[in-house]
């Protein structure tokens, strides 16, 4: 049994337990740590005859989670160790026995992550867990996308814009940056697939990235008007439900008339199902306050949206399963 240090003895005898306490107890039990090791194990180096052995893989694994849900830079994710008894313990560190992994460290495990696309596979790895309970249903698809802005300045060492982000516009206000594609689960609200593109690229155009194949039933945004349309998706043995543009609806149906009535409850019903979609984006941009583009190019962004959107879908079902305990008591 590990002997507990007086720090950690007299945190843990504090009174207040925070968000970030809550947020890392969470993670920590609902993360399958053994699961996750073993899909990085194969690609994470082994000690050598000559330097330092490396640090353990779910450790590095821990810091490099800690990082995705705090926001954190590579600096700050160490510092953040250092200044915090909750991280510290999240990570499984004691500064008396031991020293934190600086950012260099991080910032090569990290890029060992993106090489071999290690974040689509602990994503993958993740939602298998979730199916296997039963909490992952795959007989409809909600799709929809968000724009993440990137950093327009050019003051940098090429004097120039990432050039794999582009300019989108919505409404009447122009983004730089990024677009995230997901296709959710129309039950349960978990995200089962995600896709980063530039952010110029027609929401419609990437649904079939975001769509597993086995749906009964598709629902989206105005955005996607027009897709069962599409080559692609003719086939599909599928139910669209699209919303329907304001503009079509108010060209048809005069408003105050008993058909405007009748078809604006019918797109209100479809946007109550649609809702479910939106929590995801609430846990990426709030929770884990992934609101601009961290790195350069989409490659590396889409990487972290797929750790992201994983370690959301756990926070996202152990919500609902706390909530269905509170009814039940």
């Amino acid at each position: 049994m590990k002997q507990s240090s007086f720090s950690e003895a007299e945190f843990g005898a504090k009174k207040k337990v925070t968000r970030r306490d809550r947020l890392l107890q969470t993670l920590d039990a609902r993360v399958p740590w053994a699961a996750l090791n073993a899909v990085i194990e194969p690609h994470y180096p082994t000690s050598g005859r000559r330097g330092r052995p490396p640090i353990g893989v779910e450790r590095m694994l821990r810091m490099y989670v800690l990082q995705q849900v705090l926001g954190l830079s590579d600096e700050g994710t160490e510092d953040a160790i250092y200044d915090s008894q909750s991280a510290r313990a999240f990570v499984g560190i004691d500064l008396g026995r031991e020293s934190v992994p600086d950012a260099t460290t991080l910032l090569k495990f990290r890029r060992l992550l993106e090489k071999h696309a290690l974040t689509k596979c602990m994503f993958d790895v993740i939602n298998s867990e979730l199916e296997a309970e039963g909490l992952l249903l795959r007989k409809g698809t909600i799709v929809d996308a968000t724009l993440i802005a990137a950093a327009p300045s050019t003051k940098n060492v090429a004097k120039a814009r990432d050039p794999e982000m582009r300019q989108s516009k919505k409404g009447k206000q122009w983004y730089f940056g990024m677009k995230a594609h997901i296709g959710v689960d129309a039950v349960s609200g978990l995200v089962h697939s995600v896709k980063a593109t530039s952010g110029n690229e027609a929401d419609v155009a990437h649904a079939g990235d975001v769509l597993h194949g086995k749906e009964e039933l598709v629902l989206g945004d105005a955005g996607y008007t027009g897709i069962e349309k599409r080559e692609e998706h003719r086939d599909r043995p599928v139910k669209w439900l699209i919303a329907e543009r304001r503009s079509k609806l108010d060209r048809l149906f005069k408003k105050g008339t008993p058909m405007r009535d009748h078809v604006d409850r019918v797109e209100y019903l479809k946007a109550s199902a649609r809702a479910f979609v939106e929590h995801p984006f609430l846990v990426l941009k709030r929770r884990f306050h992934h609101r601009k583009a961290r790195y350069r190019g989409i490659a590396k962004n889409e990487a972290q949206l797929f750790a992201l959107f994983g370690l959301g879908n756990l926070l996202l079902i152990d919500r609902q399963l706390c909530r269905a305990q509170e009814r039940c008591a």
